[in-house]
């Protein structure tokens, strides 16, 4: 009996198994063959198998990527690519490959997307700049998932891959067609559609070579956060800022991707000590504005500190999600239920925003109690006309059982 032909590329069953492990905790919606992650896991080993099987032999080709419209919070439509389930975990394995031969070459100020780095890691270095360094660019890139260039992706891609069937993959997701919701296929010359598995590791790579290690070959002085394609760059002087900011134009243009001329914009980090003003003195940066704001130094003296806390755009989705639980008219449910229904999501808004200046979520915290209160209202009939006696009735629960509620616990009760 003949032993089975050996494959071509050598790809590891285990890795595709975490990569799996992966999908699954990311979630995700499912994409053109409307296959969720429950329905793929009816038929795992063998799934999983032919994802396998047909990346060890050369033969997988993606399908199409769902394209799913998703409303900008300033406007405009964003186009988001779902893929298929199994397609997630291919490109996974394709990236937790790539991710080991680039992840030591990234530049340190690069956040998005990394292990041990996260978004408030960027924030909490920025302001530490900010207060060194009086201007800032704050850059915006126009379309960057829509515009990357596919060949200098794919050049980036070749010279760190050592796996030849990596960069035979990526090619062929980087021309996956998007699929409409009326059906109709969309062919792709540029850009690598946001939502993919294997998105995030692409860009990071492309922008080290566009942006982080350029910057820091031609502006050696400059300091700089990135998280993904958005980027706060810190200057000494205004002339610098200008300087700085025409040069990375000119750098974008050159590599196939535009500053958006309305959102780039040159921020003034005026404080106590800094004197004068700017058109610009204020930027928003991961879902928080930094600005001029009273501060208290150790000696319980005021002063103006230039610094973050919740973006305004930020607290209007926070807002419209409260809204979009309906809780005022949930009378059926008790408060220990509606708790449980929206513990986890305050905790995670209260981690992320309460980082810097956590006092900027407390009318956050006001408005969910607002709507708390109206529950009281519709649940007990004695109280439905006297908002005072609903209130007091919410603040007598918070003071027996303050830790019901996670934003009772922040400091913000009735």
């Amino acid at each position: 009996m003949s032993e089975p032909r050996p494959k071509p590329f050598e790809i590891s069953k285990k890795v595709v198994y975490m990569a799996y492990l992966r999908v699954k905790g990311n979630q995700g919606a499912a994409g053109v063959d409307r296959q969720s992650i429950e329905e793929f896991e009816r038929e795992l080993k063998g799934n999983l198998f032919r994802i396998w099987n047909r990346m060890s032999s050369g033969s997988y080709f993606p399908p199409p990527v769902r394209a799913v419209e998703i409303p900008k919070s300033g406007g405009g439509i964003r186009v988001l690519g779902v893929p298929t389930v199994a397609d997630r975990v291919a490109q996974t394995v394709a990236s937790m490959y790539l991710e080991r031969r680039v992840e030591p070459i990234f530049h340190p100020d690069s956040y998005g997307y990394r292990p041990k780095r996260s978004a408030l890691d960027a924030v909490a270095v920025c302001r530490e700049r900010c207060w060194k360094s009086d201007w800032v660019i704050d850059l915006d890139i126009r379309a960057f998932f829509d515009t990357i260039d596919h060949d200098l992706l794919l050049r980036a891609v070749a010279r760190h891959a050592t796996e030849p069937w990596v960069l035979l993959y990526v090619r062929r997701w980087l021309v996956a067609p998007l699929q409409r919701p009326d059906g109709a296929l969309v062919a792709r010359e540029r850009g690598s559609p946001q939502g993919s598995a294997i998105s995030p590791v692409l860009a990071n790579l492309f922008l080290h070579y566009v942006f982080d290690s350029w910057i820091a070959r031609r502006f050696p002085g400059v300091q700089f956060e990135r998280y993904c394609d958005d980027a706060v760059v810190h200057c000494v002087s205004e002339r610098q800022a200008l300087q700085v900011r025409d040069a990375i134009a000119a750098r974008m243009a050159e590599c196939g991707l535009e500053l958006h001329e309305g959102k780039t914009k040159i921020v003034y980090c005026r404080d106590a000590n800094r004197r004068g003003s700017y058109g610009h003195e204020k930027f928003d940066f991961l879902g928080y504005t930094f600005r001029p704001r009273l501060a208290r130094n150790k000696r319980g003296e005021f002063f103006a500190s230039f610094s973050p806390a919740i973006s305004d755009a930020a607290a209007k989705r926070i807002r419209k999600q409260m809204r979009s639980w309906w809780l005022h008219r949930r009378s059926d449910r008790s408060l220990s239920d509606l708790a449980r229904m929206i513990n986890a999501v305050l905790r995670g808004w209260i981690g992320y925003y309460g980082k810097f200046r956590k006092s900027g979520l407390y009318p956050l915290c006001r408005h969910l109690n607002g709507i708390l209160v109206r529950w009281v209202q519709r649940k007990y009939k004695r109280m439905r006309y006297s908002s005072n006696r609903a209130r007091q009735f919410l603040k007598e629960v918070a003071l027996r059982d303050p830790g019901l509620f996670v934003h009772w616990q922040f400091g913000t009760m009735p």
